[in-house]
């Protein structure tokens, strides 16, 4: 018992050392380090515009008008969450529907069809695929630089623009490779859409 006992007191010290080594001044040493030096990436990247909160630019949003540039296609559901007062929030994800299927076929057709019949005009020939599938995330916020292309002659169009305003505007929030090397040149849609309502400058 008396050997028992000195073990005991030690392990409860360490989990009392632990518990707030790890579970206080840890977390509040990153939280103070985040909110000092990435105050912008730590509270999610929100666009925000005289006082509006316009969304992250970390997650996409569905725009359906022929005003606007298109993102990937997004897998919506409104059916699972819903905020204190009881209103449904939307919830996007990947599908789980297999590319070697009947129906994912029949999908993928569907959205070219309508990409099509919206952008009759365009002078590209292939449609990027970025806009006929959802990504793995079901959020993404960017379409690659040739979605964004594919899709300017329609938005000239139905804003009474140029092309070469509309393909400014694009550039303005395309992004480069990660460090010159990694990755691809990507379109924010959400910002190239929040600038082409004057929002964003």
């Amino acid at each position: 018992m008396n050997t028992i006992r000195p073990i005991l007191l030690r392990a409860v010290n360490m989990l009392f050392i632990m518990t707030l080594l790890c579970g206080i001044i840890y977390p509040l040493l990153i939280t103070g380090i985040s909110q000092l030096f990435f105050k912008d990436k730590a509270n999610g990247s929100l666009i925000e515009v005289n006082g509006v909160k316009y969304g992250s630019e970390l997650l996409g949003q569905q725009y359906g008008g022929d005003n606007y540039l298109w993102g990937r296609i997004m897998n919506i559901n409104t059916d699972l969450f819903t905020d204190t007062e009881g209103n449904a929030l939307m919830y996007a994800g990947p599908s789980n529907i297999s590319p070697a299927g009947e129906k994912y076929q029949t999908l993928i057709e569907e959205r070219v069809d309508k990409i099509r019949q919206s952008d009759p005009d365009t002078t590209m020939d292939k449609i990027p695929v970025d806009l006929v599938t959802i990504s793995g995330s079901g959020m993404d916020p960017h379409i690659s630089v040739a979605a964004a292309e594919y899709q300017i002659k329609r938005i000239a169009q139905t804003r009474n623009m140029t092309e070469d305003k509309v393909r400014a505007i694009i550039d303005q929030y395309t992004t480069g490779r990660f460090a010159g090397i990694f990755g691809e040149r990507v379109v924010n849609v959400l910002k190239v859409n929040l600038a082409l309502d004057g929002i964003l400058q």
